[in-house]
């Protein structure tokens, strides 16, 4: 079939005539909402590709009150996970028949409720936060606006959340280090007011709780997710006697582990000889250091794949879910030659 003369345009009725079908058939064949499987809708389809055929998604969109779009909401897209983060809800709204729109807000709430606002004028289907504060009023805000919303990588336990397991993952880091031997174990977490931070030093204390080793408080540190945060805890950590420092290190993120590994290299303390450490997230830059970074994965696609069917299929149970996290053992978590008593 040849395609239609340059410039011209081909339309839903062309497509349904070609194919031999009406057109409110060829019009079903072609949302990509619901794309049937059925033969005859993969005709219609074939067929509109040969005729150079190309639905008006936006058009349609507006007459149902919809735009397909979704603003997602990050504090930064220079911090790995959220670039990560973003890509993959980009992929799962294109895989829905959604765009995703992006805006930063930093860590500043006002500056978030600013940034949601700009989204929201722009007429977004819903909004998608991987801001972190447990503080933060926006989610309640949105509730009370009936303003369909998810939330990622984190959850204030009401809004409708996708986020992975980050209790489980924290326990993961520290019972590996327990099980390679370690007694002596620091804990480095992010900040106090994201529910992350939190979740993975609960799950780090239970570990600590089941091997009967209590922690020493000095030994854990609330910082930020920043690689510069990372070294400055290693500073702190990594400047006393050997026989009075810790022979193991859960960072919270990989971030934080790099900074680590930088201290450590500072002072002298060979990884993983000297020093065990485990990150968080796998992100793609652990599995390539020079010391290979023991990390926990946590599945991003999915969890993106989540948050966007929590808003294009709201009201489905649960509301908040959890994806679980994989324990990646790599060099920087091998046992080390000796311990302190």
């Amino acid at each position: 079939m040849e395609p239609a003369a340059p410039g011209a345009i081909v339309t839903l009725k062309d497509v349904a005539a070609a194919s031999g079908v009406s057109i409110s058939t060829a019009s079903r064949a072609l949302d990509e909402r619901t794309t049937s499987r059925s033969a005859a809708a993969a005709h219609v389809r074939k067929i509109a590709e040969e005729l150079g055929y190309r639905r008006n998604s936006f058009a349609s969109s507006l007459r149902r009150g919809e735009t397909r779009t979704l603003g997602v909401l990050v504090p930064r897209l220079s911090d790995t996970v959220m670039a990560l983060m973003f890509e993959a809800l980009e992929r799962a709204a294109s895989a829905r028949g959604y765009f995703a729109m992006v805006a930063s807000s930093g860590d500043d709430p006002d500056d978030e409720r600013r940034a949601a606002e700009t989204l929201l004028d722009r007429n977004v289907d819903g909004l998608i936060l991987a801001t972190a504060r447990l503080d933060d009023d926006l989610p309640k805000l949105l509730r009370q606006r009936g303003v369909a919303h998810a939330l990622v990588l984190r959850t204030d336990g009401v809004s409708p959340s996708a986020l992975g397991d980050d209790e489980t993952g924290g326990y993961l880091a520290v019972r590996h280090l327990i099980d390679l031997g370690h007694r002596d174990i620091a804990v480095i977490t992010g900040p106090g007011f994201t529910s992350t931070g939190t979740a993975r030093l609960n799950g780090a204390r239970k570990a600590l709780q089941e091997a009967g080793i209590e922690p020493r408080q000095e030994w854990l540190i609330a910082a930020g997710y920043g690689i510069e945060n990372g070294y400055t805890a290693g500073e702190a950590l990594l400047t006393h006697d050997p026989h009075t420092r810790p022979t193991a290190i859960f960072a919270a993120n990989d971030n934080i582990a790099m900074g680590i590994m930088a201290a450590a290299h500072r002072h002298g303390v060979t990884i993983p000889d000297d020093l065990a450490l485990v990150g968080y997230n796998d992100t793609p830059l652990s599995a390539r250091l020079p010391t290979p970074l023991s990390s926990v994965h946590v599945p991003l696609d999915q969890i993106a794949a989540t948050a966007v069917d929590l808003i294009v299929n709201p009201g489905t149970e649960p509301h908040i879910r959890r994806a679980m996290p994989t324990l990646i053992p790599r060099q920087s978590s091998g046992k080390p030659k000796h311990f302190s008593n």
